[in-house]
């Protein structure tokens, strides 16, 4: 029976992959994370809390798995890419080397690498297919370029020494279990917004224009697209755009948003505050490949998705007044 290790697989992404293993029911799922994991996942999953910065750590958690869906990072919105711009480079840069290093020496029949949307922080193709990264500028971003220096590291290790890899590369992740943060900029853009608007924000503030477009990808859908990668021979050795395929603006989803939450239509208005030195204006992928070599694509609607998420965020806000 194969065994799959989860790095971060207690986060939104994570627990959403751990979830669509747990599904088929097909393999053992250890995950490693330092953070506490919720009982489902204690009471199906191997659960490890080591620091996989240390390399016996990280040699402990990969050994006897044959599979490594590798997560782990300091991950958020665009606050954190400005914020803490050396410690993302350092830790991203450490779990490469100690969890990818592990996965060699145990020789694991595939290495899937979550990448990020911010490797094409300077893309001019739309929609951006897997194969303009070889003409798109570098991230200018420490985040970006540190997701980018995985996607290297898999290459070098296949040329190198023949481990089979697959690069997924999510696109603006939303969906239950992603709380927003105190500090703007610190959690993505939908549950942030979600919970200003449950909050009673008036205007609803988004950074910048609002003019810039996302392609938001609902976490389930993610996972579904990273499982399918990771077991599909024609995902050997190959990166993929891991994404729905429509483009919204910022103000299009804040709007569909105040919707959602039941609030007035005639009332919304957004303000706009000053952004970050680097927020990318437009986000929109081609999806074509996943499509054509693994049969996938995304399928859980916008609407529906964000209403969910609304509802999650909603009971997340009454139990922490209750509390």
């Amino acid at each position: 029976m194969n065994r799959v290790l989860v790095t971060g697989g207690v986060g939104a992404i994570g627990s959403a992959v751990v979830r669509r293993l747990l599904r088929d029911n097909a393999c053992a799922i250890r995950v490693a994370d330092q953070r506490a994991a919720p009982q489902w996942m204690l009471d199906r999953c191997e659960v490890h809390t080591g620091d996989l910065l240390s390399l016996r750590e990280a040699e402990a958690v990969v050994e006897g798995c044959t599979h490594v869906v590798h997560l782990a990072a300091i991950v958020g919105g665009i606050a954190n890419f400005h914020n803490l711009p050396h410690t993302l480079l350092a830790m991203n840069t450490g779990l490469y080397n100690s969890v990818f290093g592990a996965a060699l020496r145990e020789n694991v029949e595939r290495l899937v690498y979550v990448s990020s949307s911010m490797v094409f922080e300077q893309a001019t193709q739309f929609p951006t297919t897997e194969e303009h990264l070889q003409d798109c500028r570098p991230p200018r971003s420490a985040y970006g370029f540190s997701k980018l220096t995985g996607e290297i590291h898999c290459h070098a290790l296949h040329e190198e020494h023949g481990l089979p890899f697959t690069i997924c590369r999510p696109f603006n992740a939303y969906g239950p279990c992603e709380l927003p943060d105190v500090e703007p900029g610190i959690a993505h853009v939908v549950p942030d917004l979600i919970w200003k608007a449950l909050s009673g924000q008036r205007p609803l503030q988004i950074f910048g224009s609002g003019h810039q477009t996302r392609t938001l990808t609902h976490v389930d859908d993610i996972a579904d697209g990273i499982v399918t990668a990771m077991f599909h021979p024609a995902g050997e050795n190959q990166d993929f755009n891991i994404s729905a395929s429509e483009e919204h603006t910022v103000a299009e989803t804040a709007r569909l948003i105040w919707k959602l939450c039941g609030l007035d239509p005639e009332l919304f208005e957004l303000e706009s505050v000053p952004s970050f030195e680097v927020d990318v204006q437009r986000r929109w992928p081609s999806v074509e490949k996943a499509r054509r070599l693994l049969g996938w694509q995304a399928r859980v609607d916008l609407r529906d998705g964000i209403a969910a998420t609304v509802e999650w965020l909603r009971e997340q806000q009454l139990a922490s007044r209750r509390g």
